[in-house]
């Protein structure tokens, strides 16, 4: 142990209130003669003790002394009479005060350590919280991908494969209707990115004329996209590029896929 954790153990005060075993006094009284820094803070100790003492030191009353007097009349000298407590009293005070700068001490420590419960507390909780939402995610993931199956394996959604124009050959995608339902949703296979202001739009074309079925991006999330009904049976769907929001009227030449019904 080093000298420095000897001193701040607490038994050299010890020692100096005589609440040591015999063993322990000598390991004291050896230390003290081995190393200065024990000796002088034994001596600082038994000096702060004395100041202590001093401080404390009752007077006895006046009326207490006149009562010694005149017992002790028919000497021819008056006793000495001590005006301070006895030297035990002097050091249980001494203790009483080691104890409360004790107990102040492990209280600071216990309320540091409650700080750090406390924070490691909410950090816990905010985890807790994180991977709940995380939890609940993913669970929503799960439940779109089991949608998403259920309509791939349906005999209720007819297949539309739409494969690249000109303008894009490598582009293509797949439509799911259900012509009982009228539901659509679109399955991106290879869809080039776009600019910001920019979207794809979906079209059904029904009776010659191109009615909107909603728009979307390439890199939108989702094994399926739920796009907008369509009620009467097109000849075909296919996809341009319009501005963020899409048209009323599709830009032809800029259409990437096609497929008929």
């Amino acid at each position: 142990m080093k000298i420095e954790e000897y001193i701040s153990s607490g038994i050299l005060e010890s020692y100096v209130l005589d609440q040591l075993s015999e063993k322990e006094r000598k390991e004291v009284e050896k230390m003290r003669v081995e190393h200065v820094a024990v000796r002088e803070e034994m001596e600082q100790i038994e000096r702060s003790l004395e100041v202590l003492a001093v401080s404390t030191a009752i007077q006895v009353p006046e009326d207490l002394k006149e009562l010694i007097k005149d017992q002790s009349e028919s000497k021819d000298t008056v006793p000495d009479v001590r005006t301070t407590i006895p030297l035990y009293v002097k050091y249980a005070v001494a203790a009483s005060v080691l104890v409360a700068i004790t107990a102040s001490v492990l209280a600071f420590d216990y309320w540091n350590k409650w700080q750090l419960t406390k924070s490691r507390l909410a950090e816990l909780i905010t985890q807790n919280f994180q991977i709940t939402e995380r939890l609940k995610s993913v669970n929503q993931e799960l439940m779109d991908v089991q949608s998403s199956v259920a309509i791939l394996n349906s005999a209720a959604f007819d297949r539309i494969v739409m494969n690249g124009t000109d303008n894009a050959p490598s582009s293509l995608a797949t439509v799911y209707w259900n012509e009982t339902s009228s539901e659509v949703y679109l399955s991106i296979q290879n869809m080039g990115s776009l600019s910001q202001n920019q979207q794809y739009q979906l079209w059904a074309i029904i009776d010659g004329k191109p009615v909107d079925a909603g728009v979307f991006q390439s890199n939108d999330s989702g094994l399926l996209l739920e796009m907008k009904n369509v009620a009467k049976t097109p000849a075909a769907f296919a996809v341009t590029i319009e501005p963020r929001g899409g048209s009323e009227n599709p830009t032809l030449e800029t259409m990437q896929v096609i497929g008929n019904v």
